[in-house]
């Protein structure tokens, strides 16, 4: 990026800059706004005019250089759009959020383990309550109405975001949700078997062969759901499980069939990565509390878990050969649990599945280089990122260099052996992604600040910037994850960096206790990184998100096909055309063939009675994009959202006599107000 002007230099004589040139009374209008008039004036080569409103405006708002030309930068008119795209996780909203980037704009809400009523998700239309029930508790004992999302994977072919399927987990719940990129659509929600709740996901293979989820709390798994079992028998009854989901390559959805998990010993597994290009078909799993204590912190209990947890000066970093364990999986040295095809813990140490590698303890982020070639792992309690050798850990592998075996047989492999180096970048690291020709940034929690540094030669970095600290920038304040332009690709973009803090305190006005999360943009693409923008996000906590490129969503829909079923992307048998519209009864059962377009339903009348069970099927025959109309009967807790081709299903059993307005709940046109019917509900 080039340096500001300094405003000396900006109020010399006129000059020309990018085909402009620049007056003299720009000139004027730059003095007056000092390093900010120099930016928006001469800089930016506005004419004389707007050179000096603009100036006018920065220096009302108190604007120095850098933050004006940030301003601009980041400014998007209307029907200009971002360059990037952040799928971001949206925390307890249990949602994923839409981001533009350079313009940090919220674009879009993407309904997922919650009932969204905009959308109409969850309240009553086949798709979002479908999609929900059989996402939620196995047993339907516990029906499930949050979550918290935390780290979304877009698909990939050959290392590349591909733009067809995202996959978010549940960290609270043990579940998984599939997106189709699509129409931006929750298609698929799993309750993975034999998880309570989960950390360590999502990640994708490189050409989406697997989506991977872990366990993060260990548990006692019985043959249905889970047992009681006292904390006394922790190590020896409690374990972990890293699933592999197979997915359909056609529709993105999850292939039981072919998935399967590996049987974990009881440490807590937290973040996950995939190997890429030379480190292709091993995952990455960091632990902690390799103690395997439980807590107890009242009189005469052994500690609060977070001392006892911290004990040791190593945990694990779990290696697994997940082709390795595809094929044991294809053999009877499996066992069947809650319907997964498990493979023990004994098998997968001694058929060379899983292998330890000591990490400083407690690390928070394990993050795969774009070639494949470095683990960087960040150590939260270290002030190192310990960078591992994907060929050191090959070799040793091969050689059986092992410094041992932990209480349930795993081998570990030598720490001085597999170790390429360490990098010290300051207080608390948790997590690292990758720009081009080797440049690495790491999230430092304690210091609030974003590290730069470089990987090694394998990473195109020449010799004397190997492994070395380039720039840490404070942000504001506490970070947690950070994310780079498609930065865990094999082909990052570099360009832009967004800090997620944890804390914005002073950022933004209190709106009482609970503050938003701030997401800091930073421009990376110049010798020195640049914060360009401030965005609070007031609806969640996000932990983790990925920034893809425009130009990978290709096949978005603007409508659907008319008739479309969107959980199939065929034309549904229910679809309904203009004057086919039609009410057809069987015993108590009634089905409503309808239609809505600007400004009617047609029927506007459907006469039932109590007891009755009503089979809405509403068919949207428009084909303008954005026309969307709504569906709502208040009282009965219905609510659609029906896109331009789109079918929507709803049953409803009638147990309330009375007249009950039908209204369009999106405004779609000058007569919105008179879209509106009556479900008329007599007693039976």
């Amino acid at each position: 990026m080039a340096s500001t002007p300094s405003s000396s230099s900006s109020s010399g004589g006129a000059r020309k800059r990018r085909g402009h040139r620049v007056t003299r009374r720009a000139a004027l209008g730059m003095m007056a706004g000092g390093a900010a008039a120099g930016v928006v004036g001469a800089k930016v080569g506005l004419k004389s005019s707007s050179g000096g409103e603009l100036a006018a405006v920065a220096n009302t708002l108190g604007l120095n250089g850098p933050q004006a030309e940030a301003a601009l930068k980041t400014f998007l008119p209307g029907a200009k759009y971002d360059e990037y795209f952040m799928m971001s996780s949206g925390g307890h909203s249990g949602q994923v959020f839409v981001i533009g980037v350079p313009s940090m704009r919220l674009l879009k809400v993407i309904p997922v383990f919650t009932p969204e009523s905009w959308q109409g998700y969850g309240f009553g239309t086949d798709q979002g309550n479908v999609v929900l029930t059989e996402g939620s508790d196995p047993t339907k004992s516990n029906p499930l109405t949050w979550g918290d999302t935390h780290h979304p994977a877009l698909s990939e072919t050959a290392g590349d975001y591909d733009g067809r399927w995202l996959y978010i987990n549940d960290r609270a719940n043990g579940r998984i949700g599939m997106i189709d990129l699509r129409d931006f659509k929750t298609k698929q929600i799993l309750d993975v078997p034999n998880i309570q709740t989960s950390h360590g996901g999502c990640f994708i293979t490189p050409n989406s062969e697997y989506v991977h989820i872990s366990s993060m709390t260990p548990a006692v798994v019985a043959t249905k759901g889970y047992t009681y079992t006292p904390l006394s028998q922790y190590k020896d009854k409690f374990r972990g499980y890293s699933t592999w989901l197979s997915i359909d390559p056609k529709t993105g959805r999850f292939d039981m069939a072919k998935s399967f998990q590996i049987e974990l010993p009881p440490y807590t597994q937290d973040l996950a990565d995939a190997g890429k290009l030379t480190s292709f078909g091993l995952g990455f799993i960091n632990s902690y509390n390799t103690e395997m204590a439980t807590g107890g912190d009242m009189p005469g209990g052994p500690g609060p878990l977070e001392a006892t947890a911290t004990k040791n000066d190593y945990d694990f970093l779990h290696i697994i050969d997940w082709q390795k364990a595809e094929q044991v999986a294809k053999t009877g040295k499996t066992v069947t649990l809650n319907g997964m095809n498990v493979i023990p813990l004994d098998v997968a140490a001694s058929e060379g599945i899983l292998h330890f590698a000591p990490e400083p303890r407690n690390p928070h982020g394990v993050d795969v280089s774009p070639t494949g070639d470095y683990i960087c792992v960040a150590g939260k309690l270290d002030p190192n990122a310990t960078v591992f050798s994907t060929e050191k850990i090959k070799a040793a592998i091969a050689n059986q260099d092992y410094q041992g075996k932990d209480p349930f047989g795993v081998p570990i492999l030598t720490f001085d052996s597999v170790v390429e180096a360490q990098v010290e970048l300051g207080a608390g690291p948790l997590h690292t992604q990758f720009g081009p020709d080797g440049h690495a940034y790491t999230s430092l929690f304690v210091d609030s600040a974003v590290a730069h540094w470089r990987l090694g030669e394998k990473a195109g970095v020449p010799a004397d910037q190997a492994f070395k600290l380039v720039e840490k920038l404070p942000v504001q304040y506490n970070i947690g994850h950070l994310v780079t332009a498609e930065g865990d690709t094999v082909n990052p973009d570099g360009k832009y960096l967004v800090a997620l803090n944890k804390w914005s305190i002073d950022r933004f006005p209190p709106l009482g206790p609970l503050h938003p999360q701030n997401f800091q943009l930073v421009d990376i693409s110049g010798t020195k990184m640049q914060i360009m923008k401030d965005m609070p996000i007031g609806n969640g906590e996000p932990h983790y998100v990925q920034m893809v490129h425009r130009d990978k969503l290709k096949n978005v829909l603007s409508v659907y096909p008319p008739g479309t079923d969107p959980m199939t992307f065929k034309a549904s048998p229910f679809a309904t055309v203009a004057g086919k519209e039609r009410v057809e009864t069987s015993g108590r059962d009634v089905h409503v063939y309808m239609t809505a377009m600007r400004s009617h339903y047609t029927p506007d009348q459907i006469d039932v009675k109590v007891g009755d069970t009503l089979h809405l099927h509403i068919t949207n025959i428009e084909q303008t994009p954005d026309a969307t109309h709504g569906f709502a009967i208040p009282q009965y807790n219905i609510e659609a959202s029906i896109d331009p081709g789109e079918v929507v299903n709803i049953d409803l059993p009638l147990n309330r006599e009375g007249n009950f307005a039908m209204y369009c709940t999106e405004f779609c046109s000058a007569l919105h107000l008179e879209m509106q019917g009556w479900l008329n509900v007599s007693p039976n």
